[in-house]
Order: C-alpha cells, then sequence, then structure tokens
C-alpha cells in the first residue's frame, strides 16, 4: 500500500523535525516576540502534517477493505464453483472459458484450479487483514501523537498567554 512511500516518509520525517524544534522552543521560559510568529507557523505546520498522514493511512485502509471485498466475493465464487464441480459425474464435460473460446477441460484439473485459486484467495485474504491490523495500529499511534501534540501546543499557548 501507499503508506510506506517515499513521499510520507518525507513527511514523517519533516514532522519529527518540527516536532523537534517544537520541543527547544517549549524548554524556554518564555518565546522571544521574533519566535513568536515562527511559533505560530510551527504549530500549523505540525497541525496539518498530522492531519495530512492521518488522512493518508485512513485512504489507505479504505482501499484495504475495497481489495478485501473483491477477494471476499471472488473466494464466494469460486467456493460456489467447486461446489457444483463436486456434484458432477466424473465422465462429465468441463468447458473452461479462454478469452471468446471454450476449451474442454478434465474434471479433476478443473477441481485442482479452482482449489489453486481458492486457496491464494484465501491466502491473500491473510496478507490484507494483516496489514490492515498494521494500518489500524499506526492510525492509532499517529491518533495518540497528534493528541499529545496538541496538548503541547496549548500547554505552551497557554504558558505564553500567563507571561
Amino acid at each position: 500500500m501507499a503508506s510506506s512511500s517515499p513521499a510520507i516518509k518525507d513527511l514523517q520525517r519533516d514532522l519529527e523535525a518540527q516536532a523537534n524544534i517544537l520541543s527547544k522552543i517549549q524548554k524556554g521560559n518564555h518565546v522571544p516576540l521574533n519566535l513568536s510568529l515562527k511559533f505560530q507557523t510551527l504549530t500549523l505546520f505540525l497541525s496539518s502534517i498530522s492531519s495530512l498522514l492521518l488522512l493518508t493511512i485512513r485512504a489507505d485502509i479504505s482501499k484495504n477493505h475495497q481489495v478485501r471485498k473483491q477477494y471476499t466475493i471472488q473466494l464466494g465464487e469460486n467456493e460456489l464453483v467447486l461446489k457444483e464441480l463436486d456434484l458432477l459425474k466424473e465422465d462429465a464435460n468441463v468447458y473452461k472459458l479462454i478469452g471468446p473460446v471454450l476449451v474442454k477441460q478434465d474434471l479433476a484439473e478443473a477441481r485442482a484450479n479452482v482449489r489453486k485459486r481458492i486457496e491464494y484467495i484465501s491466502a491473500e485474504l491473510k496478507r490484507l487483514e494483516g496489514t490492515l491490523q498494521d494500518m489500524e495500529d499506526k492510525q492509532n499511534s499517529k491518533k495518540e501523537s497528534v493528541l499529545k501534540l496538541q496538548q503541547k501546543i496549548e500547554t505552551l499557548q497557554s504558558g505564553k498567554s500567563n507571561s
């Protein structure tokens, strides 16, 4: 998925760099007037980056759900085909559609092909489930970091207003 793309990694590095700057500002007793504008810009930047990262993760989760839905439908269709093939007698004629042509196929070969497709689709669904869990964990982690960042910003702003 797109969650590990270079652009997102760049955004994450920028976010970490800006968070480090914010931490340095926070360690001072007060924010000098010339840093006030930088502080406001920094908080807007951090807020924007964090929101963008969360939106990207949510988009990836949505894509994952769509792909899983398609695979689930395909799995159901293939299981239905396998049940139909199991109902046939061994001497029944089975045809496979290849492009615009129906080609005769051995019943045992057709069953084996459908079973392989079912195995493949099932494995993909398990992989997608693991990926989804990782993305949800990442989303929760980002939400927590955004909340912590917002709390730090509120603390700094309240400290600044008290000065």
